[in-house]
C-alpha cells in the first residue's frame, strides 16, 4: 500500500512541511554564499604559507664585493681607454651576472645595463665614449655596494 506523504498529513502541516523546508533550501544556500565569501581569502592564506615556505629555504644570495664592483670598474676603463674588443666583452661578461641578482637594487641594474649598452667598440674612440663609459663605471661602486647600516647612538640625557 502507498501512500502519499501529503495526502496523510493535514493541510495546515503540509503549510508547514513546506515552510521548513523552504527555510532549509534558503539557509543551506546562505551558508554556501558564505562559504563562497571565505574560499579566497583560505585560497589567499595558502598561496603566502606556500610562498613564505619556499622563500625560507631559498639560501641568501650574497651582495657582490667590493673588488667584484671595482673589477668592473677597472675593465670600463680599460674598454674606454682602448676601444678593443677584448677590453668591452670583459666588462660585458663581468657585469652581466650582477644583472639577474636578486637582492640588487632597480638603480644598480640599471647602471650595470647603460654600462653594458656603451661598452661597445665604436669607430672613433672619441672624449663623448670615453666619457660616458668612465662616469658610469665610477657610479657602479657607489649605487651597487651593499648598504651600510647606520647604528643608532643613545642620546646621552644632558643634566
Amino acid at each position: 500500500m502507498k501512500t502519499n506523504f501529503h495526502t496523510t498529513l493535514p493541510q495546515s502541516a503540509m503549510k508547514n512541511s513546506s515552510t521548513a523546508h523552504n527555510r532549509m533550501k534558503i539557509n543551506s544556500k546562505q551558508d554556501i554564499m558564505t562559504n563562497m565569501k571565505f574560499f579566497p581569502l583560505i585560497c589567499i592564506g595558502l598561496a603566502l604559507a606556500l610562498a613564505a615556505a619556499t622563500t625560507a629555504a631559498e639560501p641568501v644570495e650574497p651582495w657582490p664585493t667590493k673588488d667584484q664592483l671595482r673589477s668592473i670598474e677597472q675593465a670600463a676603463y680599460a674598454c674606454s681607454r682602448d676601444n678593443s674588443t677584448e677590453a668591452c666583452a670583459g666588462v660585458r661578461q663581468l657585469a652581466d651576472p650582477l644583472m639577474d641578482h636578486s637582492r640588487l637594487p632597480g638603480l644598480c641594474k640599471d647602471v650595470l645595463w647603460s654600462l653594458m649598452d656603451e661598452a661597445r667598440v665604436a669607430s672613433t674612440n672619441n672624449f663623448r665614449r670615453k666619457d660616458a663609459i668612465t662616469n658610469t663605471a665610477r657610479r657602479i661602486t657607489r649605487v651597487c655596494a651593499e648598504p651600510v647600516m647606520k647604528k643608532e647612538t643613545p642620546k646621552s640625557r644632558q643634566a
